[in-house]
């Protein structure tokens, strides 16, 4: 993908992605802000925020690094994004069908938010929204299909992964831990569960959002 503009909408996509699931509380800031209040100390809440950053960044690649070797497979690539899109697409009409949080993020221990973070990511297809823009930004059709070049663009595609994961985890954080440090330094536990918002169904539909975007730039 040679245009600078297309490029650079897709990095902004990367970024302004990592921000709303900072924001979400689905992806845990809350819980900092619950670990702050509790110890009162403020390393608390930067090591909870370090801690949901690793978890986050684990669940993005873990999604991302596979996509980053099937795309080797340059005869396939067009089959490929449209597969995600539509994967994506699926994931969101199951969140809008089925409104329940998986039950298995209330039976991991408080004290192992990294662990907590990478299954919420995972429960709630944040790696997979990031697929479609993230095979947006692989260079497929710039090389052959000779076994050369597939190496150097599974090697290339493999680093940008890491990259985007690293990109859209630090806006996450940096969103997510500016609502932490707000509700503990200014508003305190009160206010949040008075003001408590949920995203779920906005999630579900800026799935499907992602998924169209992915196969409209498939096709």
């Amino acid at each position: 993908m040679d245009d600078p503009a297309s490029v650079a909408a897709l990095w902004g996509a990367v970024i302004f992605s990592g921000i709303y699931h900072g924001v979400n509380p689905g992806m845990g800031w809350p819980l900092a802000v619950s670990a702050a209040l509790f110890e009162q100390k403020t390393a608390a809440l930067l090591r909870a925020l370090v801690a949901l950053a690793v978890g986050h960044f684990l669940a993005m690649t873990a999604i991302l690094l596979p996509f980053s070797m099937m795309t080797a497979l340059v005869e396939w690539e067009q089959h490929l994004r449209i597969g995600a899109g539509l994967l994506v697409i699926a994931l969101g009409f199951y969140l809008l069908i089925n409104r329940r949080h998986p039950r298995f993020l209330a039976r991991v221990k408080p004290t192992r938010l990294a662990l907590w973070s990478f299954l919420a990511a995972m429960a709630h297809g944040a790696g997979l929204m990031l697929v479609p823009i993230y095979l947006g930004l692989c260079a497929i059709d710039e090389l052959d299909a000779g076994h050369q070049a597939a190496g150097a663009l599974m090697a290339s595609n493999m680093g940008t992964a890491v990259l985007v994961a690293v990109a859209h985890t630090a806006a996450m954080t940096l969103a997510g831990g500016a609502l932490a440090a707000g509700m503990y330094f200014w508003l305190g536990l009160k206010f949040l569960s008075k003001t408590w918002f949920n995203l779920d169904v906005v999630w579900a539909l800026s799935l499907v959002l992602v998924g169209l975007f992915g196969i409209w730039s498939a096709v």
